[in-house]
């Protein structure tokens, strides 16, 4: 018989969230930067409660947490992340580290269940310092030049100071064991409102999309507001503008079903109400799961600055500054949530691809990997008001470990 563990908890799953929202806690939030002191608690609050699900915990030289087991028979790798974007959401990344550890707790506890859960909290999943340095420095993808340069996005530290005032310096970097793991499961929220507005409780992801960043930039003249004549500027801003109004025009007819694009941040030099600005740039984001119709896009924008550029008023440039392939989730995977679901949530599930990257895409150019959602109330995340209904959470967990025991089952 399986020991006390060895059994589903959903009022254990709750407690373990609200154990980790208390840390760093902002309004009905958190907030807690890649490397922030509440970052750095989360950490060893997660390492400290692994070998309670029978995993060694080790915290690696990028500040991954991994717990591995040393129970006989197939491996399964889950988890998340414990970071959060600035003055975000509680459940974003905590969420899947907390499945992956109640997964753990159960299975690996119980004699008769096969195989071991190996639990993963992947560092800067949501890119304070790049681009899934954690999961990505895991599969091999990240190179010590990469950490030379990374820098925090809101600060400008670097990731070797951060690195060394954690006191993870030196350590090594764990990277994945060819064979180890049968494959990867995530748990996350929607992010959306899909789920919520079929009165579904899982969602099975069958892709999550690739996110390509570019900065663009704008090179006029800088000169004074009231003594320059309309007819001679060469007002950055006013081509920064006329550019998105390009791209909203241009990009829909070149767009997939489900293709987003977003300007995130504008930035006039200098900046003053008096001054013409010389300089602007804007960070944009083009979301999709098909890759050519990101590449079509990137053409586009940059066909948009060439004409731009030959008008003489002002210099346009795009540059890429990162991407993010698309991932395909594995078909069989993604059968056993169903299952899981049919058993455990009334079969309440849909099929769906993700809008939102996720460390699972990493692992996918590895292993055979998958995701599951649960409701997102008011589809809000990237917010302190994101939230779940407990309800929904504890049966999204169940779904989760009994996906887990089926995958182990083979």
């Amino acid at each position: 018989m399986p020991g006390i563990n060895g059994r589903f908890d959903g009022k254990r799953v709750l407690a373990d969230l609200n154990a980790l929202r208390a840390i760093g806690a902002y309004k009905t939030g958190v907030h807690k930067p890649t490397f922030s002191e509440p970052h750095l608690r989360s950490l060893d609050w997660l390492a400290a409660r692994l070998p309670d699900a029978d995993l060694t915990a080790t915290i690696d030289g990028i500040g991954n947490v991994l717990g591995s087991s040393a129970k006989a028979g197939p491996k399964l790798l889950a988890g998340s992340h414990l970071e959060s974007q600035n003055h975000a959401g509680w459940l974003d990344g905590p969420l899947g580290v907390i499945y992956a550890l109640e997964a753990a707790r159960v299975i690996n506890t119980d004699p008769d269940a096969n195989g071991a859960v190996e639990v993963a909290a992947w560092c800067d999943e949501e890119g304070h310092f790049g681009s899934f340095l954690g999961s990505r420095s895991f599969v091999g993808a990240v190179t010590e030049a990469d950490i030379d340069a990374a820098r925090d996005r809101s600060s400008d530290r670097t990731m070797r100071d951060a690195l060394r005032d954690a006191g993870f310096a030196g350590r090594p970097r764990l990277n994945a064991e060819a064979g180890r793991h049968v494959g990867y499961l995530e748990a996350h929220i929607e992010q959306g409102d899909m789920l919520e507005s079929s009165g579904l409780k899982i969602g099975v992801v069958t892709s999550i999309v690739g996110i390509w960043q570019y900065r663009i930039t704008f090179t006029g003249e800088q000169n004074h507001a009231g003594t320059t004549r309309m007819a001679v500027r060469r007002d950055a801003g006013l081509a920064l503008a006329r550019f998105c109004v390009a791209i909203d025009d241009s990009f829909p007819a070149l767009s997939g079903p489900r293709t987003v694009w977003t300007t995130g941040r504008i930035t006039l030099d200098p900046g003053a109400p008096s001054i013409i600005p010389g300089h602007a740039d804007m960070l944009f984001q083009i979301r999709d799961d098909n890759s050519e119709v990101i590449a079509r896009l990137e053409q586009q924008l940059h066909r948009l600055a060439t004409e731009a550029t030959a008008q003489g008023r002002c210099g346009v440039k795009v540059e890429r500054i990162r991407t993010g392939v698309p991932a395909m989730m594995t078909p069989a995977f993604q059968d056993a949530i169903e299952a899981a679901s049919a058993a455990c949530a009334g079969g309440k599930s849909i099929r769906m691809p993700s809008g939102a990257g996720h460390d699972a895409q990493v692992l996918a150019t590895i292993m055979p990997a998958a995701m599951l959602f649960v409701p997102s109330i008011g589809g809000i995340s990237h917010h302190w008001s994101e939230n779940t209904d407990e309800a929904d959470i504890v049966t999204g967990a169940e779904v989760f470990v009994e996906t887990c025991r089926r995958l182990l089952a083979g």
